[in-house]
């Protein structure tokens, strides 16, 4: 009778040793795959860029598996608050707007805003200059809003479901010129498609933080932030952007 009491003992002991591992956490990273270089499909179908591999040092920081969730970008934040997924890496713009739906990590870069047009056109960024000119953006972003804001009675705004789309539109000379977030311009003006193509003017918002959104009230927002501060302090950080950048974008 003893001995069958110590092979169920032993038996317990060993099922609660294994609870751990197959209750680790696994947290769902949410993105648009549609913002290159900070978050795109590549040609194998893996998202990919800045904004995941920021996720996946932070994942590995707190120690979870981690996956990740492509959604539009006009649905984001309804896909986070419907539990689509836990956290949203995807080059967001922290306002006060949004903050009402979702909070935010501290930021994790700077991003600015500045036009793009063809290196043959004469573009100056003054409003008498841009008067009658038609310029896109991609739709529900820091760029589409400070056209509204700053330029809707001197230029024709026109808005886009996807980056891409925008530049698209430009290249096929529908619109004159593109706002957008100048790291993202950087890097299409980098390829084949942007070459014909070059910054106009300085940055028209230079102060634009880029957050981590979860939802209301969600206690990962502070391990997000502790994480985000021991991959800087480590230098995990720097080597993501160096990968992606000759020059920092915190």
């Amino acid at each position: 009778m003893k001995s069958y009491k110590k092979v169920l003992l032993a038996a317990a002991a060993a099922m609660l040793i294994q609870i751990p591992a197959m209750a680790a956490e696994t947290l769902r990273i949410g993105t648009e795959g549609a913002y290159p270089p900070f978050n795109e499909i590549n040609n194998k179908g893996e998202v990919v860029g800045f904004d995941i591999d920021i996720a996946k040092a932070l994942c590995e920081e707190m120690g979870t598996e981690c996956t990740v969730v492509t959604s539009d970008w006009d649905g984001i934040i309804p896909a986070l608050n419907t539990r689509r997924f836990d956290f949203l890496v995807a080059s967001m713009s922290i306002t006060d707007e949004r903050k009402q739906a979702v909070d935010f990590t501290d930021p994790y870069y700077t991003n600015k805003l500045q036009f793009v047009a063809p290196k043959d056109e004469e573009f100056k960024i003054d409003e008498q200059s841009l008067k009658g000119k038609t310029i896109g953006a991609q739709r529900a972003t820091i760029a589409g809003q400070w056209l509204e804001e700053n330029l809707s009675d001197v230029v024709e705004i026109r808005l886009y479901d996807t980056q891409e789309n925008a530049y698209l539109d430009m290249s096929s000379g529908r619109i004159d010129g593109v706002l957008a977030d100048s790291f993202v311009q950087y890097e299409w003006l980098q390829s084949d498609a942007g070459s014909d193509f070059e910054f106009k003017g300085e940055p028209v918002f230079d102060n634009d933080k880029i957050g981590i959104a979860v939802r209301k009230g969600d206690p990962l927002q502070e391990r997000l932030n502790k994480a985000l501060d021991a991959i800087i302090e480590n230098g995990t950080y720097a080597e993501i952007n160096a990968k992606y950048f000759p020059f920092s974008i915190r």
